[in-house]
């Protein structure tokens, strides 16, 4: 069985990773990969194409990191407390509960942050008045808190 070295150019269940190098069967790499636009040879120009590309999602990789540290930092400061007015009773308990699309909302309003409301991970919505800190996954490895003041209206 002759094998050929191909890059895979998208997912292929069973066989490779988009961005992966692997020796296939010659035929299946002619007839199958290669003509369907799946994978391509792997040529000494193909290879050196695929490291630039390699190095290119590093560096925005970093820099897609650097921007979710920097916004951590905005978004724990002291002065950042996303205030909140909800109507309440008398023990302090809400009339309904505020949740993480409220939350991404004022945020916005108050503070000119935008963040993705599913990225609010509030395991349930907010039911009582006072300060609550609530994480968001800004990044695979960055976690923020922020805190939030529930008032009354």
């Amino acid at each position: 069985m002759i094998l050929m070295k191909v890059i895979f150019m998208e997912d292929v269940k069973g066989k490779g990773k988009r961005g992966e190098v692997k020796n296939v069967p010659d035929g299946y790499a002619q007839n199958f990969l290669i003509k369907n636009g799946k994978a391509k040879a792997a040529t000494k120009a193909a290879m050196s194409e695929l490291k630039g590309q390699k190095k290119a999602e590093e560096k925005h990789e970093a820099e897609v990191l650097a921007e979710a540290q920097k916004l951590k930092q905005v978004l724990e400061a002291d002065a950042t407390v996303v205030e909140i007015k909800a109507k309440a009773g008398k023990d302090g308990r809400l009339f309904g509960s505020i949740p993480s699309k409220q939350i991404a909302t004022a945020l916005e309003q108050q503070f000119d942050i935008k963040i993705d409301k599913r990225k609010i991970e509030l395991n349930e919505p907010i039911r009582s008045m006072g300060y609550t800190n609530v994480p968001v996954k800004l990044h695979q490895q960055v976690t923020a808190k922020i805190r939030v003041h529930v008032s009354e209206k």
